[in-house]
């Protein structure tokens, strides 16, 4: 049986980041999923700062983490920067890192 954190981070791989064409779990823009008893707080980063889709894709973050529980979702932008190395292996393969 999953997790609710498991299963958040199974629906979260339904939002693709469409400038590099793969999941933001797969690669690494998840970075930390919390579940408390009234609220789920999700921490991701984006691949650049300047990222034009960045409002798109923290809404469809929380439209995913919603269809997997009823309690309110909070996405939280966090400051660390993205490298390839925080992407998953199967990631890396698919881009040829």
């Amino acid at each position: 049986m999953q997790s609710e954190v498991e299963k958040i981070r199974t629906a979260l791989r339904e939002v693709i980041d469409f400038e590099i064409g793969l999941d933001v779990v797969a690669l690494g823009l998840i970075r930390n999923v919390e579940v408390t008893d009234d609220a789920v707080t999700i921490t991701m980063i984006l691949t650049s700062p300047m990222c034009p889709m960045a409002s798109f894709m923290v809404q469809q973050v929380q439209e995913q983490a919603s269809g997997t529980t009823d309690k309110s979702i909070n996405v939280v932008l966090g400051r660390e920067m993205w490298k390839p190395d925080m992407m998953e292996q199967e990631a890396r393969d698919a881009l040829g890192i």
